[in-house]
């Protein structure tokens, strides 16, 4: 899967999450973060829960307008436009690999 990737690690980005942006054939990855919601979305979302690997450990659909429960081992969260990770067939079990101009970037999620 290759998909274009916003990071939102600051305390201000990670409340903000997807409000206000298109994602059309990318993602937000939140760190950290232990659920999502989507309070205020106009649209349902893709969730994917990952431990400090970026391994998927719980994938969900968000309807509009719902709070999602913490979720153990999660260190971070996915979120997409609903509907990608069938199109990227993202499955639990699953390793992400962030990469800038082709190089792995430090996840720094084991802080």
């Amino acid at each position: 899967m290759l998909a274009s990737l916003a990071v939102a690690d600051s305390p201000a980005s990670r409340i903000r999450g997807l409000l206000g942006r298109s994602l059309h054939d990318g993602a937000l990855l939140i760190r950290p973060a232990r659920s999502a919601h989507t309070l205020g979305m106009r649209v349902p979302i893709d969730v994917a829960h990952l431990d400090a690997e970026l391994r998927v450990v719980r994938t969900v659909r968000m309807d509009r307008h719902r709070l999602g429960l913490p979720i153990r081992g999660s260190r971070a969260v996915l979120e997409a436009e609903a509907g990608s990770f069938q199109r990227w067939d993202l499955q639990v079990g699953d390793e992400l690999t962030v990469r800038c101009d082709g190089d792995p970037v430090d996840q720094g999620l084991n802080r």
